[in-house]
């Protein structure tokens, strides 16, 4: 059974930093891309950042390029997005996802696997 589970979501100040986690178990993912998207109350879900297991080329929103960090750690399938100057609109709730297919992952359509989500709270 594959799972995608996240950790590392909590409340901090605006200008602070949090780092999100994706254990990633269940199956091989070198093919696959893995991704982090958020959604904020009323708003629809976004495309945030994205990295492939293999040779780790990256892709980021232009909302968090610069502050935002994805990267991957190929012993134990984890993946992590380290957030730095957070806003007051970085808020949401977010979600790690795999495909095998960058279109797909960026737009978050027919994506493959989804994890439950985890809780970013930036206070102003």
């Amino acid at each position: 059974q594959v799972q995608l589970v996240e950790s590392g979501g909590g409340l901090v100040q605006a200008g602070g930093s949090l780092r999100l986690s994706c254990a990633a178990s269940g199956r091989t993912f070198s093919s696959y891309l893995m991704g982090w998207f958020r959604q904020a109350p009323g708003k629809e879900r976004e495309f945030v950042a994205a990295i492939r297991w293999s040779g780790g080329t990256t892709y980021y929103a232009d909302s968090v390029k610069g502050r935002f960090t994805i990267s991957r750690d190929n012993a134990d399938y984890t993946v992590y997005l380290q957030m730095n100057s957070l806003k007051p609109e970085d808020t949401a709730v977010y979600y790690c996802a795999a495909d095998e297919s960058v279109f797909s992952l960026r737009i978050g359509v027919n994506v493959d696997y989804w994890g439950q989500g985890t809780q970013v709270t930036v206070s102003s």
